[in-house]
C-alpha cells in the first residue's frame, strides 16, 4: 500500500511463541478448534472455530499478560504494582499475572462499562476504577495513575502480549495449516498481529481478514488511508472492539499482512451471537462473533474455502444475551 506506514517493532518469531507456551500453559489448556456441522451448511462450506472461550477468564487474553508479566520481572524485579485501562478482558489477563508474581493490579474502566466484566476483574483480585466515558479516556487516566503512583502501565499492544496471544494461533494453525482464510476481530491488534506472525512463521498462505465494528471504525479507515486516523466509538454490543485510536505498531502489522477489512453492524453482530448459540451453543460476546458476523457477511466468497473463525471471548453480560437471544 503506497506510503503506508512500517513496522517499528518485529513480530515474534515461532521460537519465542513456542516458550512463551509454557508460561501460558501454567495458567490454562490449550483450547479446542472445532468443525460445527450446523456452522458449515450456514456458510454453505467448511468452517473451523476455535474456542477462547473456553479460557480460565473467558477469553484469548487469559494468554497475554502472564507472557507479558514474566519478561517484565525479569527486567524489573521491584515493580510493587501493575496498571492498565479495559473494557474487561484485558483487565481480567493483568489481574490474573498480578496475582501470579504477587503483586497489586489497578484497572481503569470507563464509566458504564459491562457490570459483569467488572465483577470478573474484582473476582480476579483487582482494584477497579471508573474513569472517563471511552476506553481511550480510560486509558490515558491509567497511564497518569501510574506516573505519579509508580505502578507499571500494561498496554493493550506490545511485542510480549502478541507472544501469548500467538500461543493460540499456533495451536490453530498447527491443527489445521491448510486454512484458505481467517477472519479476525480488530479492537488494539494483538489477535491480529498475532496471526500473521505464526502464519508468517509457519509460511503459510492463508489469507489474513480484519473485523471492526461499524461503530468503531478506526483501523478500517486507517487501513483505506494507509495512515492511522481517529474515528469516534458508539458500538455497544461490540465493547472488546471499541477502538478510537489505532496503535501505531499494530496498524504497522495490519497494513503489511491484512488482506482486507470488513466492518460489521450492531444487528450483524447480533444476529451472529445469536447463530453461534443456535448453532454451536457457546455464548459468544460481540468481539467474539464479529468474524462470523463478516463471514455471513462475505458468504458468496467462502465456496468451497475452508474458513477459520475465533470466538475471541464469551465474556457478555447475561441480561444483553438475553436480548440478543430473543430479538
Amino acid at each position: 500500500m503506497p506510503g503506508q506506514i512500517l513496522a517499528t517493532t518485529s513480530l515474534p518469531t515461532l521460537e519465542e511463541i513456542r516458550a512463551a507456551q509454557e508460561l501460558v500453559y501454567s495458567v490454562m489448556q490449550p483450547t479446542p478448534q472445532i468443525v460445527w456441522p450446523l456452522l458449515c451448511e450456514r456458510l454453505g462450506t467448511e468452517v473451523w472455530v476455535k474456542h477462547e472461550n473456553h479460557t480460565p477468564v473467558g477469553a484469548f487474553k487469559a494468554r497475554t499478560a502472564v507472557v507479558y508479566a514474566a519478561e517484565l520481572f525479569r527486567e524489573s524485579p521491584g515493580i510493587t504494582g501493575l496498571v492498565t485501562a479495559t473494557r474487561g478482558n484485558h483487565g481480567q489477563s493483568v489481574a490474573l499475572a498480578a496475582r501470579r508474581f504477587k503483586v497489586s493490579a489497578h484497572i481503569v474502566v470507563p464509566r458504564g462499562n459491562s457490570a459483569e466484566k467488572n465483577t470478573a476483574m474484582r473476582a480476579q483480585g483487582a482494584d477497579l476504577i471508573e474513569f472517563g466515558t471511552d476506553y481511550q479516556e480510560a486509558k490515558e487516566h491509567a497511564k497518569k495513575l501510574a506516573a505519579e503512583r509508580g505502578w507499571h502501565f500494561v498496554p493493550s499492544y506490545h511485542r510480549d502480549i502478541v507472544k501469548g496471544v500467538a500461543t493460540y494461533w499456533l495451536e490453530f494453525f498447527s491443527a489445521m495449516a491448510d486454512l484458505d482464510v481467517v477472519y479476525v476481530p480488530i479492537g488494539q491488534g494483538s489477535g491480529i498481529c498475532s496471526c500473521a506472525a505464526v502464519r508468517n512463521g509457519m509460511k503459510l498462505k492463508t489469507k489474513i481478514v480484519g473485523v471492526v465494528a461499524e461503530g468503531a471504525p478506526a483501523y478500517a479507515l486507517s487501513f483505506e488511508a494507509g495512515r492511522k486516523i481517529a474515528a469516534p466509538v458508539t458500538t455497544l454490543l461490540a465493547d472488546g472492539m471499541a477502538c478510537r485510536v489505532p496503535d501505531e505498531d499494530s496498524l504497522a502489522v495490519v497494513l503489511e499482512n491484512v488482506d482486507h477489512i470488513v466492518q460489521v453492524s450492531e444487528e450483524e453482530i447480533r444476529q451472529a451471537m445469536k447463530i453461534y448459540f443456535i448453532d454451536t451453543h457457546n455464548v459468544a460476546e460481540g468481539a467474539g462473533a464479529a468474524g462470523l458476523a463478516a463471514a455471513l457477511k462475505e458468504r458468496l466468497a467462502l465456496n468451497s474455502k475452508r474458513v477459520g473463525l475465533v470466538i475471541s471471548g464469551g465474556n457478555v453480560d447475561h441480561d444483553v444475551f438475553a436480548r440478543v437471544l430473543l430479538d
